[in-house]
């Protein structure tokens, strides 16, 4: 555990888990400087935390500030390969992220959740499952609240449900959950990560540092995430929609199973159709989530109940509203191209489909054969709608609309009762909104400000 009474700690990055390490490093007696790119203008909390006595540089990354630290704690959104990082780096500065800081002090156990698609639903729902369980749980990480805003609230008995990214794997040095997740590895980030193999690697460091004490859930149906199992010291179970499982969760027949061994019988778990949520992906999810809830000792009767009750995550293929029989669902959390695969697939056609926004280096032709059997109409919006044109050229219908609201106007006058309007953009969110969920939040507004029989 790192120490951090009257050490120098310098945050990078002052999103939502930059300020709260800031705060976390203060409340422990730190010596916290924070440091951003954006003016001081732009930056909301910056009064608030001068007042607090922080010291704050703003507009810049200066190498002076850097090189004065005992500790430089990186937000998610700070690239590695920032010039000013990599120069103190090579230097020999201890630089770790936030996710590192705060599991380091996180009491309990934790499980862990990566992959490209599917790992907000999945660590959601393993939140409910434990807490079915009566179980102390928290919920965080990538989503809701960050690590080290858990920990005042963590005791030896909690149990801790963490989404982790590719982004917070990269600094991590001891992070080692009780059960690892990995649902599966495609093409994202590449914008970031440079390569799909560096993306990859990023994943599977979220086993680096189990033990053999420690347990490691992978889909069987996915190579890159199957590579994984080689690299490991962890007791690895696996998951499959598609075939028996010699340890680990499964389709059979109607039913997801458990084996909790090689040889050991099949345990029932509950039948497929009373899964809540739509699409097979969600199956796949489902067997994660019941793979690491067995390994956890979660009883199976509670593992059913829980699944029973789960409500789909915000974001995530959420049915908005039906008006004039056309239905409107928000995927806004599609960010890659494989999650718009997965929500196309949840439909059997008749979709006017919402794509664009900030590009990560995507490659949107993987999307043809699904846009072809699917899909009426695709509107473009955002800085990566040119690029989606000139690759989906002749594939299907395409129309320019720039902004949300002139999407959802398009939609609104071609969509038909049947039909589905779905956003899923398949690209980031910043070139127009402040994330995800504000992109969100403004399609939700849109479809419930949408008047009954009226197409205008």
């Amino acid at each position: 555990m790192v120490e951090l009474k009257n050490k120098r700690v310098l945050v990078v990055g002052l999103g939502k888990s930059g300020l709260a390490a800031a705060h976390f490093l203060k409340e422990r007696g730190a010596r916290v400087t924070v440091s951003d790119a954006r003016p001081a203008m732009l930056i909301a909390e910056l009064s608030e935390l001068l007042d607090q006595g922080f010291m704050v540089e703003a507009g810049s990354h200066g190498l002076l500030t850097f090189r004065r630290q005992d500790l430089i704690v990186v937000s998610p959104g700070v690239p590695m390969s920032t010039p000013v990082l990599s120069q103190v780096r090579a230097m020999g500065a201890h630089i770790i992220g936030e996710l590192e800081l705060g599991a380091q002090f996180l009491q309990g156990e934790m499980i862990a959740v990566t992959g490209s698609n599917g790992k907000t639903t999945t660590t959601a729902l393993l939140g409910e499952i434990l807490k079915a369980a009566g179980r102390p749980t928290l919920v965080g990480g990538n989503i809701g609240l960050p690590v080290t805003a858990m920990v005042a609230d963590s005791t030896a008995e909690t149990w801790s449900a963490i989404e982790v990214s590719s982004f917070q794997l990269e600094t991590v040095e001891t992070f080692s959950p009780r059960v690892a997740v990995v649902l599966n590895i495609t093409p994202d980030h590449l914008d970031r990560h440079g390569s799909f193999e560096a993306y990859a690697a990023a994943k599977a460091r979220i086993t680096e540092f189990q033990t053999a004490e420690n347990f490691l859930v992978l889909n069987g149906e996915d190579k890159e995430t199957q590579m994984i199992a080689a690299k490991t010291k962890a007791q690895v179970y696996w998951f499959s929609a598609r075939r028996p499982i010699k340890q680990g969760a499964f389709v059979y027949g109607e039913s997801i199973v458990f084996v909790a061994r090689e040889g050991a019988k099949a345990e029932p778990v509950m039948p497929v159709v009373e899964i809540p949520l739509a699409g097979a992906h969600n199956v796949e999810n489902v067997l994660a989530a019941v793979c690491a809830a067995r390994v956890a000792g979660v009883p199976c009767e509670v593992i059913r109940a829980a699944v029973r009750c789960f409500k789909a995550v915000e974001h995530r293929l959420e049915f908005v509203r039906e008006v004039d029989g056309v239905r409107y669902f928000n995927d806004s959390k599609a960010t890659n191209v494989d999650a718009t695969v997965k929500a196309i697939e949840a439909f059997g056609g008749g979709i006017h489909l919402i794509l664009g926004g900030k590009d990560k280096d995507s490659n949107y032709a993987v999307l043809a054969p699904m846009l072809r059997e699917r899909v009426k109409t695709v509107i473009t919006i955002g800085s990566a709608a040119e690029k989606i044109a000139r690759q989906l050229d002749g594939v299907v219908k395409i129309e320019s609309a720039e902004t949300l609201e002139r999407a959802m106007a398009f939609a609104r006058g071609a969509a038909v009762a049947g039909d589905t309007v779905l956003l899923a953009p398949a690209c980031a969110s910043f070139d127009q909104f402040e994330n995800y969920e504000q992109r969100g939040r403004v399609f939700k507004d849109l479809v419930q400000g949408l008047g009954s029989g009226s197409r205008d």
